[in-house]
């Protein structure tokens, strides 16, 4: 396709921002507590927006979008709505607790409290688990922009992939943290007026703002149902408990907004704003993928849904803002994880595999190589994306399954009910867990909830149950327990 100038501008004036931001912000980091949480000074509202944004990426727009238009309204509620409801309901415990460690252990990653709540074993299990399983999750990320790109703009997947990749790569191996917050609160701001715009011009095609709820009607009677098979009510559950491990802190880099906030009041604020946002805006968000069969009767592969609409809705001029409201949506989420990981590799697993990353004199330069490696690592995987079941198989299907038997040690850990849950307990409970997955990986249990949940479902069994069988509760831990317990 052709591109107004205005639109070839509008990406490029995007990509300067993102740029410039992580030049500035290279300034900002004096030292490894700035590069990798902001030096504990991220305030509320930012924090908000960040982890909202964090959450999230141009997946959306590809796999999710895809379900939207085969099965309609049910990817609201087992998608936007359980991470609202589980960020909100736990909004004065998990942040309240990251800021805790922060102040009274001085973390910089989430998994270094691990050491002192179970052992190094299990930290270093949980870290490098967590770091192979993220080298896939980003890669999907990275997929998904790329899918879109070439639908929307004939650009190869190739091409789409390494450009979105390499200017995240200059923002976020030299801004650390600031860099990536600032480049969300602006994808944010980006990603709300693409968004808005799709949205209207949308309405607007369908001929009323009657269509809102009118596009229903149209619809297949199985498209405004809340739970649309293979989308179950049990799926449903098992994804709120997913969710519930992820957006409190077993997605490493949403933990990582929580632990940046000066206070546990302002970490609250943030969540609570995060699952606001979530409640809300993908109602919006998603109104156009939902009325796509609509516009766009009969498509072969609904992945490419969304980029299709916008061919069809948006005049030139236009494209380019919804294309880097796109980018914005993987970036935000791609940069958050690339920096939160690097401080899991820089602070929990290079100081185990050589001693001279104990006391490291130059650990900010450490930082941005290790976040310069891992990058690369992601965009490999990103452009063999199809070798992993595609972008939804490597999201919800390796992600999701394998999320929970990582982050339940990580989560639970924190909490005085699992106190006697020590490193047996972890460790165990992530071997059934993987164990698990393998297992009913390439079984035919025609459910889904089954096949993502049972990985989650298994460790938590194992966790709980051979924590009810421990009678000592290390004096480590009781202590731990006791810091969490104070108000800073």
């Amino acid at each position: 396709m052709t591109y107004n100038k205005l639109d070839i501008v509008v990406i490029i004036l995007f990509f300067l921002c993102m740029v410039v931001v992580g030049v500035w912000s290279y300034f900002k980091s004096k030292n490894s507590e700035d590069y990798f949480v902001a030096g504990g000074k991220l305030p509320w509202w930012l924090a908000g927006i960040s982890h909202h944004v964090s959450g999230h990426s141009g997946a959306v727009f590809v796999a999710y979008a895809a379900v939207a238009y085969t099965h309609g309204f049910t990817m609201y509620i087992w998608w936007a709505f359980p991470v609202g409801v589980a960020i909100i309901s736990s909004a004065k415990i998990f942040p309240v607790y990251w800021v805790r460690l922060r102040k009274n252990f001085q973390i910089q990653s989430p998994l270094e409290y691990l050491r002192i709540r179970y052992n190094m074993l299990t930290q270093q299990i949980i870290a490098w688990a967590g770091v192979l399983l993220k080298v896939f999750d980003v890669g999907a990320k990275w997929a998904a922009i790329g899918i879109l790109l070439h639908v929307v703009a004939g650009i190869p997947m190739t091409t789409g992939i390494l450009v979105s990749g390499v200017v995240t790569l200059i923002y976020v191996t030299f801004g650390g943290l600031w860099g990536v917050i600032i480049t969300d609160l602006i994808q944010f701001i980006v990603q709300v007026l693409g968004g808005v715009v799709m949205f209207v011009l949308v309405v607007k095609h369908l001929g009323s703002w009657g269509s809102i709820t009118g596009i229903w009607k149209q619809l297949p009677p199985e498209h405004s149902q809340l739970f649309n098979d293979p989308y179950t009510a049990a799926f449903v559950v098992i994804m709120f408990l997913i969710y519930f491990l992820s957006y409190n802190g077993g997605s490493w880099s949403l933990a990582t907004r929580y632990i940046s906030s000066p206070n546990e009041k302002q970490a609250s604020n943030a969540a609570r704003l995060s699952g606001i946002l979530y409640l809300i805006w993908p109602l919006i968000l998603f109104f156009p993928m939902w009325a796509a069969p609509i516009i766009l009767p009969g498509l072969q592969n609904p992945s490419e849904s969304y980029g299709l609409l916008m061919l069809k809705i948006l005049p030139q001029g236009m494209i380019g803002l919804v294309i880097a409201s796109l980018f914005a949506a993987t970036m935000g989420m791609t940069s958050s994880d690339v920096n939160t990981i690097a401080a899991v590799i820089t602070r929990d697993i290079l100081p185990v595999v050589s001693n001279k990353f104990l006391n490291d004199r130059h650990s900010l330069r450490t930082a941005r190589i290790t976040t310069f490696i891992f990058t690369l690592a992601t965009l490999v995987i990103a452009l063999n994306y199809e070798r992993f079941g595609g972008v939804l198989g490597l999201i919800v299907k390796w992600f999701g399954a394998l999320l929970g038997p990582t982050s339940l040690p990580l989560l639970l850990g924190l909490l005085p009910i699992f106190r006697k849950c020590g490193p047996k307990a972890a460790i165990a409970s992530i071997i059934a867990g993987v164990i698990t997955f393998i297992i009913t990986k390439d079984m035919n249990t025609h459910s889904l909830a089954f096949e993502v949940g049972m990985p989650t479902i298994v460790s938590g069994v194992i966790f709980i149950g051979i924590g009810l069988a421990t009678k000592a509760e290390p004096a480590k831990v009781k202590d731990l327990l006791a810091a969490l317990k104070k108000t800073t």
